[in-house]
């Protein structure tokens, strides 16, 4: 059964519930309302009647010839203690029996409905006395034909509203659900047709004035699709260059290999260039590791007191012997402080944001290196002179395996795998604290590192994230 069906079938339901559950109610109140009128009448005209009812000295009843003025669908019986009877009604004369017979040995006034000669009757039956001597009852009927007439009708209408509200309600419902459920019908034509082509290009539409659940779903959808768009091109991208990465010293190790097979000697230049690549390799599979790690959370951060003043000299010497004298490397302002983390961690995530700024820069151009306090906060201040970093790849540079324009790099052998800024932010996140990034295309690009200076303030966050907006 379709999910539409459904919804029509428990739209209807319910509403046909509604309907069938307030005509009982109508139904019902109607019934109560005639019937105590009728009671009413019935209890007015008894009292009329006994107070007209006389008895003899030999405790014999009667009523004397037009003393009652009753309404002509009243009948009335007094019927003696011997169960002879002594008075009636003039359009109860052709009734031979009593009007209740089941109630005339009752001991206290009691309402009965009944029939005689197909006559429905509302009949109260009432106890006489004379001097306090049981000597008969009075029996008063009041016909029930309007009642019954009144309550058919309402069953009559009652079930044709029943009917009416089941087929306009299931054709509602149908039309109702078929708007409702569209764009979950496209959904699963958009993900047929994804499926079948392997193109995640494609988005479900989405009217601008819908705004429910499925839309919400639809929206979500189409995020999630722009996110595996996002991953597969980036995996896709990351295998190119992976594999591109991997092939250039696989080729050099096995024609540096083969050489010296051939010459039968050891060639230190042949040794050196493959040594550095072996290098390389080894810094790929360890990128590759450590990202693995941190994603499964089997990355530990071995948290201590750490001289984060004295850190940034020592990522200031370090840069200095990566930049061989190129580069304007220097620290502008720097505070003495204690922050708590992992040493090891962070001096990795200021070398990687150096390196950067070094791979990315003119020779000559400066790189400054700053360390301030706000509160409890640190910021590192990493400022280069590059060519800057375009609005458009500002939010995918903490993506896995993302590598921007590799024409902004100097050189091919300084060009990485896109895993050092997501490791960079990983360990940062970490500790509590987030990294910023602004940069001009043409003037550079600065990345700041907050941390707290105790873990106990992580809970709290000096600004919201943000990529040079």
């Amino acid at each position: 059964m379709s999910l539409r069906l459904r919804l029509t079938l428990i739209y209807t339901g319910l509403l046909s519930g509604v309907v069938i559950l307030l005509s009982i109610v109508v139904y019902t109140i109607v019934s109560v309302v005639m019937i105590n009128e009728m009671d009413t009448t019935i209890q007015r005209s008894s009292e009329e009647i006994i107070a007209n009812l006389r008895a003899d000295s030999l405790g014999e009843m009667g009523i004397a010839p037009g003393a009652l003025n009753v309404s002509s669908e009243i009948y009335f019986q007094v019927w003696s203690k011997s169960n002879q009877l002594v008075a009636y009604s003039e359009n109860a004369a052709d009734f031979t029996s009593a009007l209740d017979p089941a109630s005339l040995s009752a001991g206290e006034p009691v309402f009965q409905n009944t029939s005689i000669q197909e006559t429905p009757l509302r009949v109260l039956t009432i106890p006489l006395e004379v001097e306090n001597t049981p000597s008969g009852w009075l029996q008063v009927g009041y016909i029930q034909t309007e009642l019954r007439y009144t309550q058919h009708l309402l069953q009559i209408v009652f079930i044709i509203s029943a009917v009416f509200t089941i087929v306009v309600a299931g054709i509602i419902g149908w039309l109702v659900t078929a708007q409702a459920l569209e764009p979950l019908e496209v959904m699963a034509q958009v993900t047929t047709q994804i499926t079948g082509t392997d193109d995640l290009s494609q988005r479900i539409p989405l009217s601008p004035n819908r705004n429910d659940e499925i839309s919400e779903v639809v929206l979500t959808f189409n995020q999630t699709l722009v996110r595996l768009e996002r991953l597969f091109t980036t995996q896709r991208r990351f295998l190119a260059d992976v594999s591109h990465e991997l092939r250039t010293p696989l080729t050099v190790i096995k024609g540096n290999t083969g050489l010296m097979r051939m010459m039968k000697e050891f060639d230190e230049e042949s040794l050196t260039s493959i040594e550095s690549e072996v290098d390389r390799l080894t810094r790929l599979v360890g990128d590759l590791l450590m990202m693995a790690q941190a994603e499964t959370g089997r990355l530990p951060l071995m948290f201590e007191q750490v001289e984060l003043d004295e850190l940034v000299f020592e990522v200031f010497e370090q840069m200095k012997v990566l930049s061989g004298g190129r580069h304007q490397i220097q620290i502008e302002d720097i505070r003495p402080v204690m922050v708590t983390g992992d040493r090891d961690r962070l001096k990795q995530v200021f070398l990687n944001l150096g390196s950067n700024a070094i791979k990315f820069t003119e020779e000559g151009g400066k790189i400054c290196l700053n360390l301030s306090v706000s509160g409890k906060w640190v910021e590192v201040d990493v400022i280069d002179q590059g060519p800057g970093i375009p609005k458009d790849e500002l939010r995918y540079i903490f993506e896995r395996f993302y590598r921007g324009d590799k024409s902004r790099t100097r050189t091919r052998t300084d060009s990485g795998f896109g895993l050092g800024l997501p490791i960079a932010y990983w360990i940062v996140r970490n500790h509590g604290g987030r990294i910023d990034v602004e940069s001009t295309e043409g003037v550079g690009t600065t990345f700041s590192v907050w941390l707290p200076i105790s873990q106990a303030d992580v809970p709290t966050r000096p600004l919201g994230d943000h990529f040079g907006e």
